[in-house]
């Protein structure tokens, strides 16, 4: 039971790396108004009870000078998470927190949950003393009523890498439509091409992809799978089927309209080819050895 009242009856987990389509589907997801209120509950690293920052997707890499550059800044969204939880007397708390921001009125409830939070959530569960010592599948079953699994993967690694690139250098991760039905103004500085950052950041997100496929094998799951370039070509259709999939009654399945403008730009293009060509197109890009 929630905070406001609403039973959780079903729970479902969107399963991701970063840029790979996931806040897309959560979007789409929460304007339904009737499959929960999916976001990213359970990004808090165990040992500071914040988010990831941008440098942290180097931490201990040495390799790559542009990292270096990047700001330390904390991600702008996901606040009233980083209150709560820094507010909760226990984890249990805060888990009732969730609840309540998560769940809509008809009972279901979504988050989202990258493979590089996985290790922090387990750590934060494993303090309350029911959950000690259980094989996490059975961890996550026990928290999440009737939960099913969403993973969100997107085929072109390169591209997920250079967007990724983009958004930490930028702190700018999604651009949506003002009501005149332009776009918000673009960002002031592009960030800068880096070969070796990008390289780094492709193998970290395909790392994390196949933790999360040997996850679902050893726990004999098979979740159902969205991959970002067939769910733009097929929005309506494939968010249907999430809809029915978590749990939506079929009388209230429908897809509203998108509000979240494609980030990718000339810009993404130019890295994309550079980076496949070995980061030389145009002006030099100095390399240092990998790590």
């Amino acid at each position: 039971m929630t905070d406001s009242g609403t039973e959780s009856r079903c729970s479902y987990l969107i399963c991701a790396t970063p840029r790979s389509g996931s806040t897309l589907l959560c979007e789409a997801l929460s304007a339904t108004a009737v499959a929960g209120r999916p976001a990213e509950y359970f990004e808090a690293l165990y040992d500071t009870g914040l988010p990831r920052r941008p440098t942290d997707y180097f931490e201990g890499l040495r390799a790559v000078p542009a990292a270096r550059a990047l700001a330390d800044r904390l991600p702008a969204e996901g606040g009233d998470a980083r209150e709560a939880l820094r507010q909760a007397a226990t984890y249990r708390d805060y888990l009732s927190w969730v609840f309540a921001a998560g769940t809509t009125p008809n009972g279901v409830f979504g988050a989202k949950l990258m493979w590089g939070h996985v290790d922090h959530f387990v750590s934060y569960l494993r303090e309350l003393p029911e959950h000690a010592g259980k094989p996490v599948p059975r961890m996550f079953a026990d928290v999440f009523p009737s939960l099913r699994y969403v993973r969100v993967l997107r085929r072109d690694k390169v591209r997920q890498a250079v967007s990724l690139w983009k958004a930490l250098q930028t702190a700018i991760w999604r651009i949506e439509r003002s009501r005149s039905g332009d776009e918000e103004p673009r960002r002031s500085r592009e960030g800068e091409f880096s070969f070796d950052a990008i390289d780094h950041l492709r193998r970290q997100i395909s790392v994390h992809e196949a933790a999360w496929t040997n996850y679902f094998e050893e726990a004999a799951i098979e979740p159902l799978t969205i991959v970002y370039e067939d769910f733009v070509d097929a929005y309506e259709e494939t968010l249907v089927e999430t809809l029915g999939y978590v749990g939506v009654a079929p009388e209230a399945r429908s897809a509203p309209a998108l509000e979240m403008h494609r980030q990718a730009d000339a810009t993404s293009e130019e890295w994309v080819e550079r980076y496949e060509g070995g980061g030389t197109l145009g002006a030099a890009e100095s390399r240092s050895p990998g790590p």
